[in-house]
């Protein structure tokens, strides 16, 4: 599989599972938010990675939220207009 991403600066597109993901800390450090004002912006996005365990009786939900590059870029273009 590596040898079918090729060398950087190809041209060639990058997979889903290869592209870079972001947590939402990470993107929250970018644009100067807070965290969960992140995971309310992309947590519906589509394209996003939700991750989350079976919720047990009494217990609260817990979810891990990856932004692939691309969803980042164009969420990030929509809120510019």
């Amino acid at each position: 599989m590596i040898d079918q991403l090729g060398a950087p600066g190809d041209s060639m597109e990058v997979s889903g599972a290869a592209e870079r993901h972001y947590a939402p800390a990470e993107v929250a450090s970018l644009w100067s938010l807070d965290v969960e004002t992140i995971r309310r912006i992309f947590l519906h996005e589509p394209g996003v990675v939700v991750l989350q365990s079976p919720t047990k009786k009494g217990r609260r939900q817990y979810r891990t939220i990856r932004i692939p590059q691309t969803v980042l870029e164009r969420v990030h273009q929509r809120l510019q207009r």
